[in-house]
């Protein structure tokens, strides 16, 4: 075991670690953001609660705070595209451009055939070393296209492969 986590040692180990990839959307004024986010998970189903990990560097970051509203698109995994568009750092407008969005609560940026998104209202901001946690509270569901999410894991996108006689949404599970 090591004492003292160097951030080779750190970024190895975390790489075993299977995560969704996200998109994660704001708007301030007139202006849109988003971000390729893979810290992201529920909290509560009573109210319905989410937590997002944003980079203070990024550009999408401030717009939540102003805002205080963002949505959490959830990718599907034929959009490894997305997930690189929004990880690249461009200016946000280059990050939209050619998309057909949809508009959430305050003119939220909704990526179309997602998975679906989840529309949250900021409720606290926790600072985290160069990131903040975002606390939302869920306001809006919205389904979209049915399909496997995109998974990121040992540093590259992975497939979720079906397994013989096990439902994906078996009882019993987290």
């Amino acid at each position: 075991m090591t004492s003292d986590p160097t951030e080779e040692a750190f970024r190895d180990l975390m790489a075993t670690f299977a995560s969704g990839v996200t998109v994660v959307t704001s708007r301030a004024g007139e202006q849109d953001g988003g971000m390729t986010v893979s810290a992201f998970f529920s909290v509560t189903l009573d109210p319905p609660r989410v937590v997002v990990s944003l980079a203070l560097a990024a550009d999408t970051t401030p717009l939540v705070e102003r805002s205080g509203l963002f949505a959490v698109n959830l990718l599907r995994e034929e959009q490894r595209d997305l997930s690189a568009r929004f990880a690249d750092r461009v200016p946000p407008p280059q990050k939209f451009e050619g998309l057909t969005l949809d508009r959430g609560v305050g003119g939220v940026p909704l990526l179309k055939d997602t998975l679906g998104a989840l529309e949250c209202r900021t409720e606290a901001r926790i600072p985290a070393g160069d990131h903040a946690l975002f606390l939302g509270r869920v306001i809006g569901v919205r389904p979209g296209r049915p399909g496997r999410p995109l998974v990121y894991w040992d540093r590259d996108y992975r497939e979720l492969k079906a397994t013989v006689g096990v439902s994906p949404r078996r009882e019993g599970g987290p």
